[in-house]
């Protein structure tokens, strides 16, 4: 329980410092302290493009990549390389089983497993 806290708490404060600086799509500004990146404007309304999960004896994860619009259409259209303004990001997260969310799941939904997502 107290991790769970910890956490919220963390993400709350990261929250915050995201929320507080202004989000421009001049490359020329200074980035970003936090991912020390300048995030380009429309981030929000990215597409996903792929879905993945990579398993193996040392990890288990969930991959998915986004990507702006122009990216999207490239990807869709099946234009290679792809065109100046294309960006592509790939988000990872490690999944770790939670023996909490077993227990109040296994109730309603006998045998189903649940997962904790942390960022890679």
């Amino acid at each position: 329980m107290k991790r769970i806290v910890f956490l919220l708490v963390a993400v709350a404060a990261v929250a915050a410092v995201v929320a507080s600086s202004p989000v421009s799509g001049h490359i020329d500004e200074a980035a970003s302290p936090i991912y020390g990146v300048t995030i380009p404007p429309g981030y929000r309304d990215w597409k996903m493009i792929a879905v993945a999960q990579l398993k193996t004896d040392k990890v288990d994860q969930l991959r998915a990549q986004l990507g702006n619009e122009i990216a999207v259409k490239a990807y869709t259209e099946g234009t290679r390389p792809f065109p100046d303004g294309a960006i592509i990001v790939a988000l990872h997260w490690n999944r770790v089983s939670s023996e909490d969310n077993n227990r109040v799941l296994a109730g309603a939904f006998p045998g189903a497993q649940s997962f904790v997502v942390f960022p890679a």
